[in-house]
Formats: structure tokens, sequence, C-alpha cells
């Protein structure tokens, strides 16, 4: 469900027209719902109710301060991976103490900012790190909350740059290994075992994968909870949204309809997990991204040039692939829709960008409504993994972002000012014109 479509000829978030937002703030333009970011969260908070959860936000899915807010304010907890990220939290007014700090390469000085800040746990993700990490508290004359990350060798089928649950990923302990792990680093003045914790992947459109998962690691969850005292089990993230169609998303009747297609709602996901994890009497971590926030924003571009050669038609907008890069990393599907409904023709076209790579495009051979130089288009299932992997590629400004609530829009980000591109850089103090 979202709340983006058309309002009789023109394309509307929430209550506002977005060609004006366009038109106001320029393109490349991102617009998030907050509508959309709430019921998203509430509906998967009302599914899991029997396990009475901790929701913590994969921020690295959308790290924008007003989206983080957003959560804050509805309970939630937030999973991180770096310093900047729980430095984000705490400008957005979230608590150290609901978040979770995961990622294979923390550093001593990330480790001694989250002690300091009283971080809820690290999910550490090898034996190294442990070490590391009893040090660092031994240092600062404290205990450090841990969990292992469990690598439970579960195939989530899902695409291979984003599957983290088998072998073959950098992620996590092996299953096996994860009792003597537990045993050796018990003996620790400086380490307390807070929980378990996995993660399979991203984008899963199934609930097997997940059930297979926690069927697998609840035995051991529940071992080390009778062992060491373990008090949760993280389930991790990986809900998968509907990219395509995704305009057909902003029906009210949408998760009842979704629900008779198959699709992984969250009555679905809380179906098959709730029976497998109540029985263990622990507190129930999930750490969903994508599900919250994909839906809840898209990316605006306008038309720059539409260039006809030979048999292809390109469609050249302003937003590229320093705007949002799954398509030509992924080569990941974005519904693509004018801002206004104007030709009923449809033309098969290429939808690029300006950037000097092939790669940069947002969709090939794709049958679109007919558009004009100066229209706008919108990218929808945007809001997940977007403005967040942003880059200054071709020196290149970070586009603007925009947040709407009902019929107010804020900017909640600023486009980057073309200098500040290159704020950072300096002349060697040998080179002509260096300062001195």
């Amino acid at each position: 469900m979202h709340d983006f479509g058309y309002r009789g000829a023109r394309f509307g978030c929430e209550g506002v027209a977005v060609e004006t937002l366009a038109r106001r703030f320029g393109t490349p333009l991102y617009v998030y719902s907050r509508h959309t970011l709430e019921h998203h969260f509430t509906r998967l908070r009302a599914a899991l109710a029997p396990l009475d959860p901790l929701i913590c936000y994969a921020l690295k899915a959308n790290s924008n301060l007003a989206v983080l807010r957003t959560f804050a304010e509805l309970g939630a907890g937030f999973d991180l991976v770096s310093e900047g990220e729980l430095r984000r939290v705490r400008a957005a007014g979230g608590e150290a103490g609901r978040c979770v700090f995961a990622g294979v390469g923390k550093t001593e000085a990330e480790m001694r900012f989250a002690l300091r800040q009283g971080i809820y746990c690290f999910n550490v993700e090898s034996e190294p790190e442990l070490e590391r990490l009893a040090r660092v508290a031994a240092d600062l004359g404290t205990v450090a909350p841990v969990a292992v990350r469990v690598n439970p060798n579960v195939d989530a089928h899902t695409h291979a740059k984003i599957t983290t649950g088998t072998y073959a990923n950098k992620f996590g302990i092996p299953f096996e290994a994860v009792p003597a792990v537990y045993a050796r680093a018990a003996r620790s003045k400086h380490l307390r075992w807070r929980g378990l914790q996995m993660h399979i992947g991203s984008q899963l459109t199934t609930a097997a994968p997940f059930a297979a998962a926690v069927r697998k690691v609840a035995p051991l969850a529940r071992a080390l909870a009778e062992r060491y005292g373990i008090e949760f089990l993280s389930i991790g993230g990986g809900i998968g949204i509907v990219y395509q169609p995704a305009l057909a998303s902003g029906s009210a009747r949408w998760w009842r309809s979704a629900a008779s297609r198959g699709v992984l709602t969250p009555a679905r996901y809380a179906e098959a997990l709730v029976p497998l994890l109540k029985p263990l009497g622990l507190r129930v971590l999930l750490e969903p991204g994508r599900f919250l926030v994909g839906n809840a924003g898209i990316l605006v571009t306008r038309v720059e040039y539409v260039k006809r050669a030979g048999r292809k038609t390109f469609v050249i907008v302003d937003a590229a692939m320093n705007d949002l890069i799954r398509p030509a990393f992924y080569d990941a599907y974005h519904e693509i829709v004018p801002l206004r409904k104007a030709s009923a023709r449809r033309v098969r076209c290429d939808v690029v960008g300006p950037i000097c790579e092939s790669g940069d495009y947002f969709c090939q051979g794709r049958l679109l409504p007919e558009v004009r130089q100066g229209d706008y288009l919108a990218l929808l299932s945007a809001g997940a993994y977007g403005a967040v992997m942003g880059s200054n590629y071709n020196s290149r400004p970070l586009a603007a972002e925009v947040l709407v609530a009902g019929r107010q829009a804020a900017l909640v980000r600023v486009r980057q000012p073309l200098a500040r591109v290159w704020a950072g850089e300096r002349l060697a103090s040998w080179q002509r014109g260096a300062a001195r």
C-alpha cells in the first residue's frame, strides 16, 4: 500500500500534486509519503503483536533525518552499521538504547562511541571482532552487550548481490561454530551475551525462507538462553515489496488483494513465524528496511530530450545512475509513470540519464506513454536504496528530498550546491594557484 497515484489526470502524493513539488524544488527530486511510512510500520507491528517485537528500522535503506524521526516517534529501534548512522539516529531523536550495531568491519573508534552512547547490542560477525570488542570494553571499564550473527546457511532465493545467509557470503558466524564461540566468549568479564541474531537476505517475497531459517535457529536460541541467559532472538529483515506493478499498490484494498495474489504481506509473514517464535519465550527483534520505506518514496525527473536513433527511442532525463543506482547495479525494475496523463499512445523506449556510462539507464525497451521534452516522470518504489546510495559521479550534486504529510510538503534535504561537490578538495601545495 502507498499514497501515490493519479487524482484525475495528475499524479499526487497524499494531498499534494507532485508536479508542483517538481516545479518548486527542481529535479531530480525524491518525494516521500509520511502516511505510507507510518502505515507500513504500524501494519507490521500489529501483525506481530503476539510477540511484542522491537522493530529496529534498518536505516541503510533510507537514512534521511525526517524519515528516521518519523519512525522514532512511532517507537522504533534502529539497525545501524556505522558511527555515522548512530549519530544520525541521535540527531533525529532516536535512542541508542534501542539500537543494534551490525556490520562485519566495526572499527575500535566506532565501538568506543557506541559503548559510550549506551548501545543496546552489538551484532558480532566474527571471533576477531569479539576479541576487539572485549579489549575496547576493558579499556573503557565497561561491559559490552553482544549477540552473534549466526549464518544459518539457508538460501533465501533472492538476487545474488542481496543474499546474506549462506556460507558463500561474508556475513555472520557459521551455524555449527556458534556454541563454541559463546562458550569461549562467556569467560570474558567485559562481554555480556544479550541475544542471537540472523539475517538471510533482502527482498524476499515468500515466507518460506524465513520459516526455514527460524526452524533451524530456534533450538540454538533456546539452548543459548538456558546456558547463557540470552534475552532476545533477532530474525533480521528482508521482507520484500512490490515493484511491479507498483502503481496498483495505491488502492485502499491493496493488502486484501495482495494476499489473494500470494504477495508477502505482514499477515502472511506473521502467520508463518509467530507460531515458531512464540514458544521460545525470548524477546523478538526484527530489522526491516525496504519494507518500511521502499514504496513510500519516488524519484521525480524531467525529460530533457527525446532522441530517435534508427528503431530506438531514448527518453533522456535529468536523473541518472548517481541518483538511483539500482537499475544499473541490480538490473532492478522501477515502474515509470508520467506526472500528467496526456497521451494514450505508447512508445517502446529506453529511459536513460546523462552520465557517460552505457549502464546509466532506468529501463530498456519498455512500453511507456509517449512523452515530450519538459514533461516530468516519476520512478516509483524508490524510497529504499535510492538517495542513500547517491554519489557525485560526473560531479553531479546530490538530489533534493521532500517529505509530504497530507497537504503539507517540507524540503528535508536541500539540493547539494554544486561547489560543495568539491568543497573538501585542495590543490597540492606545489601546484600553481594553490593557497599559501
